[in-house]
């Protein structure tokens, strides 16, 4: 059930943020809504199983030590270890379920689900051509909206680099300008205002006012750029590396994305052990404290992960063991406390 509850919230922000606005927008049918959660959910599976786990665990021995469940059965000759060994083979067996999702269903899923928004989207402008961003994918140009707000686009930047280059041989500033989108050509049409126009000759650049400047740019049916590595799958990072290796640049990204997704995949079995003894110590039936609980070691457990992938730039931390660290020190710290309320203490 609580599984259940963190898909569904997981989903509905996704599902708010991008697909429903498809939906409103008549720009999507029912069925590719229904395929895009149906991508959505191996990817919010990801963090909807562990913190499931973590909740039910809590919520379960919370319950069970405010009922003196625990005494009784502790009066019946039953260890606490006894007691716990299913918990501890489902969570075994619940960290093999996220390895698979994790490193293979998980990316991929993500990937077709980036694809599928993409291709439904193509005459929304604000996804297609995003503000305050270097838009590179309309090849020779390199384009920066300041605003854009439907149809009408404001400070307006147009570079024009070489083929196969990335010299600046033109360059086009526009206060204001007009989108329109042409399906049927897959095709945008910029019209530029209050245009200036500006070449660069001999080493010195040359400036005139052109007015309206009217440009096309051709959109590519699939997503132009690569995925990025959270799009990858364990063997795809994995080739992703050996390539960059052999060509003597930095691997570390690629490293903490690897790590990141094998460390995620045992979050269920430190979860669980800690989750046993804090349930046990709270004391509380109340369904509020075991939610409240839960989400405190979520974060924290996310702040490494998050911590380790800030830090990918900068190999000398060694990054991609900081991602480990939630794991050691959730596991270690389950134990121990476990040990002390087996002893009763």
């Amino acid at each position: 059930m609580t599984v259940a509850v963190f898909t569904f919230v997981l989903l509905l922000g996704n599902v708010l943020k991008e697909i429903l606005g498809l939906l409103v927008n008549r720009q999507a049918t029912l069925f590719m809504v229904v395929q895009a959660i149906g991508l959505l959910i191996p990817y919010v599976l990801i963090f909807a199983l562990p913190m499931g786990m973590l909740t039910a665990t809590l919520l379960t021995f919370g319950r069970f030590s405010a009922d003196n469940e625990l005494t009784a059965v502790r009066a019946s000759g039953i260890s606490l270890l006894s007691l716990i060994m299913p918990l501890l083979i489902l969570s075994v067996l619940l960290a093999a379920v996220c390895a698979v999702v994790n490193l293979q269903l998980a990316p991929k899923c993500r990937l077709a689900y980036k694809q599928l928004i993409f291709k439904s989207a193509f005459d929304r402008i604000d996804l297609l051509l995003p503000e305050r961003t270097f838009i590179k994918q309309f090849a020779p140009y390199t384009l920066f909206f300041g605003r854009v707000r439907g149809n009408e686009v404001r400070n307006i930047y147009v570079y024009e680099t070489e083929k196969w280059g990335s010299n600046v041989i033109s360059f086009t500033q526009a206060r204001s300008g007009e989108l329109t989108v042409d399906r049927t050509n897959k095709m945008i049409h910029l019209l530029l205002r209050d245009a200036w126009y500006t070449t660069t000759h001999e080493g010195e650049r040359q400036p005139f006012f052109s007015g309206e400047v009217p440009l096309e740019l051709g959109v590519q049916e699939k997503e132009a750029k690569q995925p990025g590595l959270g799009d990858l799958t364990f063997a795809e990072l994995c080739e992703k590396r050996r390539e960059l290796k052999s060509s003597g640049m930095i691997t570390t990204p690629v490293d903490v994305q690897i790590h990141s997704q094998i460390a995620f995949s045992f979050a269920c079995i430190g979860f669980t052990l800690i989750g046993i003894p804090l349930g046990i110590r709270a004391h509380r039936r109340e369904t509020s404290v075991g939610i409240a609980l839960s989400l405190i070691l979520v974060v924290v457990y996310y702040s490494f992960l998050i911590l380790g992938q800030s830090l990918e730039t900068k190999p000398q931390l060694y990054p991609y063991l900081i991602v480990w660290a939630p794991n050691f020190i959730f596991q270690a710290l389950g134990i121990l406390m476990l040990r002390k309320v087996n002893r009763g203490a």
